[in-house]
């Protein structure tokens, strides 16, 4: 069993800068820790992720550039930095953990047990 709690969402203007957190805990050996993000009527959208066992990272395109997942393994928390927010970042943000993920699916949903509560982040023009 993982357990996932995000925070630090909030509302920023565009061109800003929010850091959201993931707090883990559980047997996350060699898991993959994914950040989705779902707007009001849009299906939910891999941002970005990162196996743990080798710290190894990966983006959708959308974010590419601006966004940075890394991690702190001393107190289990992962992180995304995001910078020059836009209006379309708007979104409910979820962490995700799964340990068999097939790289070429890392940023889908399905890919993907154990999820947190989400934390919002409104990004205003």
């Amino acid at each position: 069993q993982v357990r996932l709690v995000e925070s630090g969402g909030g509302s920023v203007q565009a061109g800003g800068s929010l850091t959201l957190s993931c707090a883990y805990s559980g047997y996350t050996y060699n898991y993959y820790l994914c950040w989705f993000r779902q707007a009001p009527g849009k299906e939910r959208e891999g941002v970005g992720t990162m196996n743990i066992g080798a710290d190894v990272t990966s983006y959708a395109d959308s974010v590419k550039g601006r966004f940075t997942i890394s991690r702190d393994s001393t107190k289990n928390i992962l992180y995304i930095q995001m910078n020059s927010l836009k209006p379309e970042d708007t979104a409910l943000y979820y962490c995700a953990a799964g340990s068999s993920i097939r790289w070429e699916w890392k940023l889908f949903a399905s890919e993907y047990t154990y999820w947190g509560q989400g934390t919002q982040v409104t990004v205003s023009s």
